[in-house]
């Protein structure tokens, strides 16, 4: 199979809206793809390498060298170039990545650079989610879906879940199992906006959990062996030694557990978000440890001592849980089935500072990889009104509509970014923007287009962080597009120092 092949797919799968037909077209590339690099064209397909690391930044790809006329690369060929790059260290390393790259680059045509820049950097927008591709192998391998949803929670990649259905079956499927050690794919929680109707999705008998606003970690100890991952799966170990020590303290052989780490100020309120992330995230955390320490709080086990629990009720689950962890590393948590405890449980997190509460169905599994009803997160929802000080013109399925929308807040006569989003935005939405904003416009500078400060818009959003992009210092956390308001002016919309409040509320 050519590259060329996959970039045509992939431009295929943006271009349509149909889910079938995405599932159609990643579903006959990976059929046409030879045995031995299946592997590969499904992370391909997935919008990520096979690699974790590669090397290759934003500069890295400034200047590249002119595009091939004919189509010559192989999936599996980009897949070895990128081992040999991500295996380049020390003296003459940048030399020779520089080299490399522009010999990757230089075999590819216009289209397949494109693509593969897109690949390397994160930043490919295809419109194929994992569980998508998920759903073409099993239609791929003629293999029951529920076979490759099953092996897929015990595998950090599609790709390795392909490779073993399209070449060995359901059988292959089911050598996919927990192993300590080796990460487990997080289960997810659904959203609701308010106690209430939290509690119908998940049933009236719950475990409330306080949601805290950290990292993710997953942690697998085996003997004195610990390793800690994140929600994506990166191993994080080195950079989380207060995690370690916890795990070790525990009275267990060998132990599996889901959790959040967070760093906590002296009055046991959480710190900005983003100092966790600089700990659990920087390659210097464990250096920052004195400055910034860490809190780990763990709300699931999945293995303990031999015995999976991974499809075992969530009170045995935590069950297990409370009789392994101490009281002060187990998440605040409420075991109820009555409404008002739950809902002043709300209030309380809340007013311990953190982002509200995860309600848990007591009788289902671990349902790994997976959002469903059997999770459901409630969090206060924050608005701002703000006025949209440039756009950005949309790709892939946006192609040809203004999408992404730069937020501010006014200060005096001025206003201040506060960052971006393009999220909640529906196909009407796009189209009344696009000519409102052309409206609006004062200028050009690559794909941005300025506007004169005019059009209010009402956002939602998780939170504020610290942000030295921005004049303002901070910076809107998964901020969406609620709705525009033509009701208001822009003298009227939401100030710096309104937004600075939020942060000290």
């Amino acid at each position: 199979m050519l590259l060329a092949q996959l970039v045509e797919t992939s431009a295929a799968v943006t271009a349509t809206r149909s889910r079938l037909q995405k599932r159609a077209l990643l579903a006959a590339a990976l059929r046409a793809a030879d045995p031995a690099e299946v592997e590969v064209v499904a992370s391909y397909l997935s919008g990520r390498p096979r690699q974790r690391r590669t090397g290759i930044g934003w500069r890295s790809l400034a200047e590249l060298p002119p595009p091939a006329t004919t189509p010559t690369l192989t999936p599996a060929a980009v897949d070895e170039a990128l081992d040999e790059l991500g295996a380049l260290a020390g003296s003459g390393s940048q030399a020779a990545r520089a080299a490399a790259v522009a010999a990757l680059f230089g075999a590819a045509t216009a289209p397949e650079q494109q693509f593969l820049g897109g690949l390397v950097l994160g930043e490919l927008r295809q419109g194929a989610l994992d569980a998508l591709l998920l759903d073409a192998i099993a239609e791929a391998a003629g293999v029951p879906l529920d076979a490759v949803r099953r092996a897929a929670m015990f595998s950090a990649l599609s790709g390795p879940i392909a490779q073993a259905a399209l070449t060995g079956g359901v059988e292959a499927l089911t050598a996919f199992r927990l192993e300590v050690g080796r990460p487990v794919r997080p289960m997810l929680a659904a959203a609701a906006p308010d106690v209430a109707a939290a509690l119908e999705k998940t049933g009236p008998a719950v475990a409330a959990d306080g949601k805290i606003d950290g990292i993710r970690v997953q942690v697998h100890r085996a003997g004195d062996d610990v390793a800690v991952f994140t929600r994506s799966l990166d191993d994080i170990t080195d950079r989380v030694p207060e995690v370690v020590e916890a795990a070790r303290e525990l009275a267990v052989d060998a132990v599996v557990l889901d959790g959040e780490a967070i760093a906590l100020g002296p009055d046991g309120r959480p710190r900005p978000f983003q100092e966790t992330g600089s700990r659990t995230l920087s390659r210097d955390g464990a250096a920052l440890r004195a400055e910034v320490p860490l809190t780990v709080y763990f709300f699931d086990l999945l293995h303990l001592d031999g015995r999976d629990l991974i499809d075992s009720p969530a009170t045995d689950r935590f069950a297990a849980l409370a009789e392994v962890v101490p009281e002060r590393s187990v998440v605040p948590r409420r075991l109820t089935a009555a409404a008002d405890e739950v809902q002043e449980f709300f209030a309380e997190m809340l007013a311990r500072g953190h982002e509200g509460l995860v309600l848990k169905n007591l009788q289902a599994p671990y349902d790994a990889g997976r959002r469903g009803s059997a999770w459901v997160k409630v969090k206060p929802r924050h608005t701002l009104d703000l006025v949209v000080l440039a756009v950005e013109w949309g790709s892939g399925r946006r192609q040809g509509w203004l999408s992404n929308i730069h937020l501010g807040a006014r200060d005096g006569d001025d206003f201040v970014m506060l960052g971006k989003t393009f999220k909640g935005m529906t196909d009407e939405m796009l189209a009344w923007q696009t000519q409102r904003f052309l409206e609006l416009e004062t200028g050009r500078h690559g794909h941005v287009v300025t506007l004169r400060p005019e059009q209010v818009v009402e956002v939602a959003f998780d939170g504020i962080q610290r942000s030295p992009r921005y004049p303002g210092g901070m910076a809107l956390r998964f901020a969406r597009v609620l709705r525009y308001r033509d009701d208001k002016t822009a003298a009227e919309a939401d100030t710096v120092d309104t937004v600075r409040a939020l942060t000290q509320g």
